[in-house]
């Protein structure tokens, strides 16, 4: 899956919910039966389409404008901000969340809407311009975000704030730190202070069809899976509050919540995460969460590990209090103890907590803790890739047969279903772990492409194929790109196919020492594309969770400044995927999951450790858009061991399976 968005730390992310949900099949995923809860999934009604497929839904925004315009002229704002994150600053949200998406009728998940009384601009980046081309209608600008002399969204609204005008946002929604940047950039400009509202505008336009909120059950995840248990993690957590001379750490992002108990959810789609907040501090641990999603097992597991339960919405009035509690505990000047939050955690939430005089923003401990995995979590990285491997070899041997031999018609939706029962059939699968860009011909072109049932492209044999999928397993969380072509590719495809590789395989071989950063392993993936005058828009690799979200931060590969900011460390979990786009004709990615490791080097310069990677994905690629010519000696062999080790590891899925054995055998022969 395309490496970060910017909500994160790069350049890849997510298919985001539209303002409409629907419900799908009655696919009943294993989560439901973990809990002993018939689910139907829900599946957002997001309509990617490129210039093969049908034009792009418009959405009418007029009536919405009208509206919000009406309420901030009730309440004296000139500009109101509508960020696409949730309260936890979450990339993947849930389809009530989806705020920016219905007031703009964009539907991308990275971006954001700022109104003022005669203006309406959407701010996004490269990988969504021809989205946001065709769904915005003729209410909005669009602000091309990274192109010379187009200003950012914070700059844009500090130029409609010119001349003392109101700027506001909910504060929920927008981190402390983007808040103090854009309020100091806003009052340069001659506004007012940015304000924070009680209430959120777009929820009163939304009205009664606005989604609920999820409330989706709660499950232990068991040792065996995290390797790790509670009182550990809890214990390991106050010894860094310890270091930090902190009060407490109130934590805010879903993922960690998640991992620092143990426990999944369900609220946010193919995220395992629930919607919570936590405080701890050295003497308790709380967690604020509707106790209607916990079964007596999951309170009794809690209360094992000493962990209170407290209302969600309790939180920013305990946070109020606790603030106040440290203010009057408060003996001289001399101490400086302060409430610990993450940089990611919202504006809202520094101020419950009294501001600057009583809060530090920092990393937060988790992020970095959970991001190293332990032993377990590895092995079982391992595991589930062989299995999830053994889906799409079964997949992709499936779609050769039925487009070839039988000459079978498929949509894109056909298709992407199919491997969803494919990887259904395996242990301890529970879900995907995002939409599946199943993509022919132009559409692959389209770098977050989401095919919709009655609005999507049957699959040209005759056309580049691309398929980036992904799975939730109880011991790990996959993401696999394969680019295929079932007839005979262009020299042009087959060129850039295969620049694509070597660079794929070159930052799978780079030995770099301990601290080296995924900003400087970058050009590594690129090199071959860079010397042709060719490139990609996005990130080469993002960080993934361990049974949790696909995309995980603080680690990832890519040419954003905030991948200069943490060195990659052995545990480490990341994406490989490289690619090249030509719009209207045809898209090229290729990924697989690395691990960071430490590998043994002749000598040790500075006396440093020297790391690498080692790759868990187990698909082959395709031999048909392979030029050996194009490759050196080195990168034959290397192919050559992966397609050995792909075909020993998974092979013994298909012994009665002689269609699928077939295609391992060909697609894993020798160069």
């Amino acid at each position: 899956m395309r490496a970060f968005s910017s909500l994160i730390i790069s350049s890849l992310t997510p298919r985001v919910a539209s303002s409409t949900v629907v419900l799908t099949s009655s696919r009943v995923s294993q989560f439901a039966r973990l809990t002993g809860h018939l689910r139907i999934e829900r599946r957002s009604t997001v309509r990617l389409q490129s210039t093969l497929a049908l034009d792009m839904e418009k959405v009418n925004t007029t009536d919405r404008l009208i509206q919000l315009r009406k309420l901030m002229k009730e309440r004296n704002l000139d500009v109101y901000i509508v960020p696409s994150e949730d309260s936890h600053s979450s990339e993947y949200i849930a389809p009530c969340d989806a705020r920016r998406a219905f007031i703009s009728g964009f539907t991308g998940s990275a971006g954001c809407a700022v109104i003022t009384h005669d203006k309406a601009a959407l701010a996004t980046d490269g990988r969504y311009f021809n989205q946001a081309g065709k769904q915005l209608d003729a209410n909005w600008l669009l602000l091309k975000q990274g192109i010379q002399d187009v200003p950012t969204w914070q700059e844009w609204s500090a130029e409609q704030a010119e001349g003392g005008k109101a700027v506001a946002v909910d504060p929920t929604l927008l981190t402390s730190g983007t808040a103090k940047k854009l309020s100091e950039k806003i009052k340069k400009s001659g506004g007012k202070e940015l304000q924070a509202t009680a209430e959120n505008l777009v929820d009163l336009v939304w009205g009664s069809d606005k989604p609920s909120r999820p409330n989706e059950p709660v499950i232990i995840l068991e040792e065996k899976f995290a390797g790790k248990d509670v009182k550990t993690k809890l214990a390991e957590l106050r010894k860094e509050l310890e270091k930090k001379k902190s009060l407490g750490f109130v934590v805010s992002m879903l993922d960690e919540i998640a991992w620092l108990f143990n426990l999944r959810g369900n609220d946010i789609p193919y995220n395992p995460v629930f919607f919570s907040y936590a405080i701890v501090t050295p003497d308790e641990a709380t967690l604020y969460i509707d106790s209607s999603k916990l079964s007596s097992d999951c309170q009794a597991f809690l209360e094992k590990n000493k962990v209170l339960i407290k209302p969600y919405q309790d939180i920013f009035s305990d946070a109020t209090t606790l603030s106040k509690a440290a203010k009057a505990n408060k003996t001289d000047s001399s101490d400086n103890k302060k409430f610990l939050i993450s940089n990611r955690a919202s504006w809202a939430l520094k101020r419950a907590l009294g501001g600057d005089d009583f809060v530090e923003e920092a990393r937060s401990p988790l992020v970095d803790a959970k991001a190293v995995k332990n032993e377990t979590e590895l092995e079982g990285m391992r595991a589930c890739h062989i299995r999830d491997g053994a889906a799409l070899i079964e997949y992709f041997a499936w779609l050769e047969d039925q487009l070839i031999v039988k000459k079978a018609s498929l949509d894109e939706v056909d298709a992407a279903d199919k491997l969803e029962a494919y990887r259904a059939k395996h242990k301890d699968f529970v879900g995907l772990s995002f939409d599946t860009i199943s993509s022919t011909g132009a559409n692959a072109a389209v770098i977050h492409y989401k095919p919709e049932k009655g609005n999507c492209s049957i699959i040209d044999p005759a056309a580049i194929y691309l398929c980036d999928s992904g799975a939730q397993y109880l011991d790990g969380t996959t993401d696999t790109t394969r680019t295929l072509h079932f007839g005979t590719p262009t020299a042009r495809e087959i060129e850039a196919y295969t620049l694509v590789l070597k660079g794929n395989i070159a930052l799978d071989t780079v030995v770099f020492p301990k601290g080296t950063t995924g900003y400087a392993v970058d050009c590594m993936a690129r090199q071959f594309l860079w010397k042709e005058g060719l490139d990609y828009r996005h990130g080469t690799g993002h960080g993934v969770g361990s049974f949790l979200n696909v995309h995980e931060g603080p680690i990832g590969i890519g040419t954003r400044v905030q991948f200069s900011e943490v060195a990659l460390s052995p545990g480490n979990v990341i994406s490989n995927e490289p690619g090249f786009y030509e719009d209207g004709s045809f898209g090229i990615r290729i990924e697989n999951i690395i691990m960071v490791k430490e590998v043994q080097t002749k000598h040790k310069f500075g006396d440093k450790p020297y790391l690498g990677f080692e790759h868990v994905t187990m698909v082959p690629y395709c031999r048909k858009l392979i030029d050996p010519n194009l490759l050196t000696a080195a990168e034959k062999q290397w192919l050559n061991d992966y397609n050995a080790d792909i075909f020993e590891k998974t092979k013994g899925f298909f012994e009665k399976d002689e269609l699928t054995l077939a295609w391992l055998k060909k697609e894993t022969q020798p160069f």
